[in-house]
């Protein structure tokens, strides 16, 4: 029955990709009400699979729905791109990310918010994506808002001023969307150089640890970091003090210094400052608004706008950057989750000088099979992390067996089996996160056979995980083609025909045809990881990389004599970098 949900979980899951794929590519030809009952049925089978990448996209994509439905929406809508976004930043999918970037600029355009649109389908178009889909909405949605010539029409009144009910709007949509602190603070700072017409902004934060004023926002200075001490300067007066300040002509101003427009050349007329709040009222930043356009000042107005865009930016850049802050945290964990995979495969070198390196070969080609494959970055991630840490169990066999000279003897066999399910056992006890579990099946399923006479579960076909399918090829071509205490490696003829004969048997048939497709060049980037890469030279590189494994393998097997000479310097060329491979 176990097996029957399984296989009926991968059907339905490669159902709802499919289905979800339909509906964005008909989502401005069919209708809303066909398509929001389709998209919905569907996340339910993403939930249910905790496949987080299309979850995300789906997300996006019943956001756009709901708005399509009903504009008075928007809020919704909004929430739900939010969620959406939280989530494909986390599962570090491309295609996620993309996606949720095209929903976002999907419901500015239509919402007539053209400078956004453009800004976020930029940056979307920006993301390489392996879904064609989504990079032809992407790019098909920008050219249309450039064809329209209206981006900045929406915005425009009196010569280039923004119209302050539009500017407040932008900066609300901005803040209830955005959590990247340095695109928050440019949008914000963009809009209210236009709204106020001004000719320069800035905006700085608070350093309370080094008491400085520092931003990497200044609008008509270029983007370079600026700092000073928090007690200097108009911008410094008005974090200390906590006032407004309108100064009409800074010169005439005691507390302006004069002294940066003396090294830049600039001339400061007028000038306007804002301290930003957070909700306990303490001071995060500061706006700082330069030279009012046409030698006009700023007004009562200019600072009535500017208090309502800080009084809500003061909470969006808080939360901001505390979700920065909790980036950083899930970084530095990925960087301790990485040491600690390299740690424990080091432990496993360390046992047999003989085999140093194999996990790092498998991780490899384990590497070239899923690029072939074009599987997914988290797929993808999961499985090199297995490939690493695949044979950690042999730190529970015995160095006499390890290390033996010569044929194992049955019960030997028998020992050194167990290593995978010492694998198995060590990975199941190490509870980083939800995804490491699915590592600890991939590599403790590598001697499993596709037709279900391997070990350590005589798992059979798609019972046995994908990841442990690409591991299987890649462990077993690299213990072929590599010195071992009992043997000496193979003639890369006969590495290939036992992976070739072993096409839906001990492999999955599938995966062996992805593993012949591998370019040669790229096979021999990892005979030459070990060793002196300076032997490979960009002629070789070049003339290699004209030819796949198949190729290579549909030659070898043909008579010598019908080789034609360009088939002879092939041939050699390979050898001799396979004769440098690492344990020869």
């Amino acid at each position: 029955m176990e097996e029957f949900i399984k296989s009926v979980c991968v059907e339905d899951l490669n159902n709802a990709q499919n289905t979800m794929f339909t509906v964005f590519r008909t989502l401005d030809t069919a209708s809303v009400s066909t398509l929001v009952p389709k998209a919905e049925m569907i996340h339910n089978t993403f939930l249910l699979n905790k496949s987080y990448e299309f979850i995300a996209q789906n997300l996006s994509l019943l956001a756009v729905l709901k708005y399509k439905t009903d504009k008075n929406n928007y809020k919704i809508a909004i929430n739900m791109l939010e969620d959406a976004r939280f989530l494909a930043e986390n599962s570090h999918n491309k295609n996620a990310i993309k996606t949720n970037l095209f929903c976002w600029g999907y419901i500015y355009n239509a919402e007539k918010n053209y400078s956004m649109a453009l800004n976020t389908l930029k940056q979307a178009r920006n993301i390489n994506s392996s879904n064609e889909i989504i990079n032809a909405k992407v790019s098909n949605l920008i050219v249309q808002i450039e064809k329209l010539n209206i981006a900045n029409q929406d915005t425009q009144e009196h010569g280039g001023v923004e119209k302050p009910i539009v500017a407040l709007l932008n900066v609300a949509r901005t803040l209830a969307a955005e959590t990247s602190l340095e695109h928050l603070l440019k949008t914000v700072a963009e809009e209210i150089k236009k709204v106020l017409d001004a000719d320069r902004c800035t905006v700085f934060l608070l350093d309370r640890q080094k008491n400085e004023l520092v931003s990497k926002v200044a609008l008509g200075m270029g983007t370079q970091e600026l700092r000073f001490p928090a007690d200097k300067g108009l911008a410094g007066y008005a974090a200390q003090m906590g006032e407004i300040i309108n100064i009409k002509d800074a010169y005439k101003d005691e507390r302006f210094n004069p002294d940066i427009d003396k090294e830049t050349g600039y001339k400061t007329k007028t000038i306007l400052c804002m301290p930003i709040w957070n909700m306990k009222h303490e001071i995060l930043g500061v706006f700082q608004v330069l030279n009012k356009n046409n030698d006009a000042v700023f007004t009562k107005e200019d600072e009535d706008i500017l208090i309502a865009i800080g009084s809500s930016a003061g909470i969006a850049i808080e939360n901001a950057k505390l979700f920065e802050s909790q980036q950083m945290m899930i970084d530095q964990q990925k960087e301790l989750f990485k040491n600690f995979v390299d740690t424990l495969a080091a432990s496993i070198d360390a046992r047999d000088k003989i085999t140093a390196g194999h996990s790092n070969r498998v991780k490899m080609y384990s590497e070239l099979i899923c690029e072939v494959m074009n599987l997914d970055e988290k797929t993808t991630a999961n499985i090199i992390h297995a490939a690493i840490l695949h044979d950690i169990g042999k730190i529970g066999i015995r160095d006499a067996v390890l290390q033996k000279d010569g044929k194992l003897t049955d019960d030997e066999y028998k020992h050194i089996q167990e290593h995978v399910k010492i694998t198995y056992d060590i990975l199941n006890r190490v509870y980083i996160s939800e995804e490491f579990k699915e590592v600890a099946e991939i590599a403790s399923s590598h001697h499993e056979k596709y037709d279900g006479t391997g070990y350590f579960r005589k798992l059979k076909g798609e019972e046995i995980p994908l990841g442990g399918r690409v591991l299987a090829v890649s462990d077993v071509f690299d213990a072929i083609t590599s010195k071992r205490h009992y043997r000496d490696k193979m003639p890369i003829k006969n590495a290939l025909d036992i992976i070739k004969s072993g096409a839906w048997k001990h492999f999955d048939g599938d995966i062996v045809d992805a593993f012949f497709k591998i370019k040669l060049d790229r096979l021999v980037d990892v005979f030459l990881s070990e060793v002196d890469s300076v032997l490979y030279n960009q002629k070789d590189r070049e003339t290699l990389d004209k030819y796949d494994v198949s190729y290579l393998f549909n030659l070898l097997t043909n008579e010598s004599e019908n080789y034609s000479d360009s088939d002879r310097a092939l041939i050699e060329l390979f050898n001799t970098y396979y004769n440098c491979k690492a344990g020869k």
